[in-house]
């Protein structure tokens, strides 16, 4: 594990697509990830492809550091809200400083002259990107609790966009200054597990023209436009409750909500993650093999209002994991048929199931910098799983679970099969550093519902995937998301690993964060871990004249800020957003 390069004395200048270019970023996007079966009868087999993908997907260390880059990040800068009451504006205000933590392992004097780096990368997480007209949303259950629909939902595209305009312009990682190597979402990349969803995700993420408009192409068909008091009405007249709260009128936003906007798409490679959301109907129900709920996805009507009695009970159902089939929520609506508004039909609407998931992402339309399949491969599709390994640097390996349950409900767990892979795949790189990705954290991995497709195959829980990590060394992170709040926590076992758990904002609810992870070796007995937020490219001040896509952007931001109900804690504590972690080399 000495492949590396010390960050000290670097220089300035070398822009990243030059980089990746002089340093094997073609070979990396080229062949970079792989999967495996989870069987026993074809481990040997999973075995030689482990050994044989990571070597072939190995790109080198970058071979000339850049100086360490804040700009744009959250130690420069933070959006803050103004003083005052009811709607909020947001500025300028300062950045967030570093912490160091020392749960797992001591700090040692001298240790920024000495260090080596490792491998940099970005985490962006839980974006949600929204077809906001799409008939299935749960809007409606906002009688009862005011958090279930967010006023900004329709400008989900252009806030991502932004995103992605942010991590392009960051030069360098925040403190080695190191080149990013690639970039990971952590799932729920789409909201309704919608195909017109994935493919505005997948051209965000790749680049491309995106016109986030489903069903009548002339204008917007939605609660927004209802004249539903519930709702944000902001073209119109209509006193609804959150302009009582203080919210603008803003006249044609509906109209610039469903223009077509452009996606440089990222300039490093990036890899995909899966998440609840995007395996599951609203993110919760098991029911692709419901044929009424499809057909109301793509159909031409859609039920914007129940009584708050109705939604709480609902919501109930939802939150307990008492119809995790969604049998009630087939039998809910249809026992509201007559309440529902007709809207314009669309087949893009329609859900998307595992394996259409993974054929996105192989598709060469979407490739971008690549890699191609973005972490899937021919394999999964073989398979029928969702997880992979990559080569992330010369001393690093990345590993991509899929936590998600096909049993349905939102919490997560991991199947038999792909525990046994993990523990072999960490076995097999046992000189390599690894990093975990999954969607969701330790702690929501409390769902142990059989899969349909495997339903002999016991599921695991957080804490069983806890203890696994303990047992290796080479873990030094496991990076999710999952819960929209930065948190960040140490984990010691009795077998004598140490490792930290990265848990990172959403992008869809304020304050809408993406996370940059540094490795590093401090070539005395410890390994730091930096990690530094940072928001979009959109400037934190809104102009409410101005719906341009820049515009919207900040909007989209300044709008979740005041979203009724909205946590305020989601930010996290100050150890949990710009950190060193520091802890033993195993």
């Amino acid at each position: 594990m000495s492949r590396t390069r010390s960050v000290a004395g670097s220089g300035q200048g070398i822009h990243r697509r030059s980089v990746l270019a002089a340093t094997g970023a073609v070979a990396l996007s080229a062949g970079a990830g792989y999967a495996l079966r989870p069987s026993d009868s074809q481990a040997a087999t999973a075995k030689e492809s482990t050994k044989a993908a990571v070597a072939a997907s190995s790109r080198q260390a970058p071979a000339a550091p850049l100086a360490p880059y804040t700009k744009g990040t959250t130690v420069a800068s933070v959006a803050t809200p103004r003083a005052g009451s009811g709607y909020r504006r947001l500025g300028d205000g300062p950045g967030w400083q570093r912490v160091v933590r020392s749960e797992l392992a001591a700090p040692k004097s001298g240790r920024a002259g000495r260090r080596t780096a490792l491998a940099a990368f970005v985490q962006l997480t839980d974006l949600h990107i929204i077809d906001a007209q799409h008939p299935l949303r749960l809007e409606y259950l906002r009688s009862s609790d005011v958090h279930a629909w967010r006023p900004h939902e329709a400008l989900t595209v252009q806030g991502a966009i932004a995103l992605v305009e942010r991590i392009n312009a960051l030069r360098g990682a925040p403190v080695t200054g190191a080149p990013l190597h690639f970039a990971m979402t952590t799932g729920d990349n789409t909201d309704n597990n919608a195909k017109s969803e994935l493919e505005w995700f997948l051209k965000i993420m790749s680049g491309g023209r995106i016109t986030p408009n489903t069903g009548d192409p002339r204008q917007y068909e939605g609660v927004q436009n209802s004249g539903l008091k519930l709702y944000w009405q902001p073209d119109a007249s209509v006193r609804d409750t959150d302009k009582q709260a203080g919210f603008p009128h803003l006249d044609g936003f509906l109209k610039a909500a469903i223009r077509e906007v452009q996606s440089p798409g990222l300039n490093l490679p990036w890899y995909s993650t899966v998440g609840n959301h995007d395996s599951l109907p609203m993110g919760c129900y098991a029911s692709h093999g419901d044929s009424y709920l499809t057909e109301l996805a793509v159909g031409g009507k859609k039920l914007m209002n129940v009584s708050a009695a109705e939604a709480q009970r609902l919501q109930t159902l939802i939150k307990k994991a008492r119809d995790p089939e969604g049998v009630r929520y087939h039998d809910f609506l249809k026992s509201h048929a007559r309440a529902m508004r007709s809207v314009t039909p669309d087949e893009s609407r329609a859900p998307f199931t595992p394996t259409d998931y993974i054929k996105a992402h192989l598709d060469p339309a979407y490739r971008g910098i690549g890699p191609a399949g973005h972490g899937y491969s021919s394999a999964n599709l073989d398979a029928g799983t969702q997880y992979y390994a990559f080569r992330i640097s010369d001393d690093v390996i990345g590993i991509s679970l899929d936590t998600t349950d096909a049993g349905g409900h939102y919490e997560g767990s991991l199947g038999a099969g792909q525990l046994k892979w993990l523990d072999r795949t960490l076995r097999e790189n046992k000189d390599s550093y690894a990093v975990i990705f999954s969607h969701h954290t330790s702690k929501t991995m409390t769902n142990t519902r059989r899969d349909p497709a495997r339903p002999y195959e016991r599921r695991h829980t957080g804490q069983e995937v806890l203890a696994l990590l303990g047992g290796h060394r080479n873990v030094l992170a496991w990076v999710n998301g999952h819960i929209h709040k930065n948190v960040i926590t140490p984990h010691a076992t009795s077998a004598g690993g140490s490792f930290w758990e990265i848990s990172t904002a959403s992008h869809v609810d304020y304050p809408q964060l993406a996370r940059v992870i540094e490795l590093t070796d401090n070539k005395d007995g410890t390994i730091s871990l930096f990690t530094t937020l940072v928001e979009s490219s959109a400037p934190h001040r809104t102009d409410f004249s101005d719906l341009s896509q820049t515009g919207l952007a900040a909007l989209y931001r300044e709008l979740s800020l005041n979203a009724p109900g909205a946590s305020t804690t989601l930010g996290g504590d100050p150890e949990d957003r710009n950190t060193e972690l520091v802890l033993k080399k195993g």
